[in-house]
């Protein structure tokens, strides 16, 4: 039995795809920001708006993660374990940054919010 294309189809086939590439995308946005040899982006002169970049990165891999229809445990779980993993890697192994435990804590809650967002939004689509 073969189901008909119509532009609903259409449309639905297209979110998914861009849904997964907007996962692609955070997700190498987020590795690059947390694993660069030096640290990524501008300095703009306000105090700890570098823990507002690790919750908006993480955040966004998770709320994207589960729109693409990963499973919440694993997802959720390897990012919390990068969180701390990638801490870990800037203060052992990258001599141009150090690890700070408040930016895991900042990446943690990105994952909290980015999950709670996503589990809001996969609620309200059909």
């Amino acid at each position: 039995m073969t189901v008909p294309v119509t532009e609903e189809t259409k449309k639905s086939g297209l979110q998914v795809w861009l849904w997964r590439i907007a996962f692609v995308a955070a997700v190498a946005l987020q590795l690059y920001g947390v694993y660069s040899p030096r640290e990524a982006g501008p300095h703009v002169g306000i105090p700890q708006i570098d823990k507002v970049a690790h919750c908006f990165l993480f955040a966004a891999v998770a709320f994207t993660g589960l729109k693409v229809g990963l499973p919440a445990r694993w997802l959720l779980g390897a990012l919390v374990a990068n969180a701390v993993v990638s801490e870990l890697v800037q203060h052992w192994l990258l001599p141009q940054r150090d690890g700070d435990p408040f930016d895991s804590l900042a990446d943690i809650a990105g994952v909290v919010l980015g999950a709670w967002l996503g589990s809001r939004a996969n609620r309200r689509t059909p």
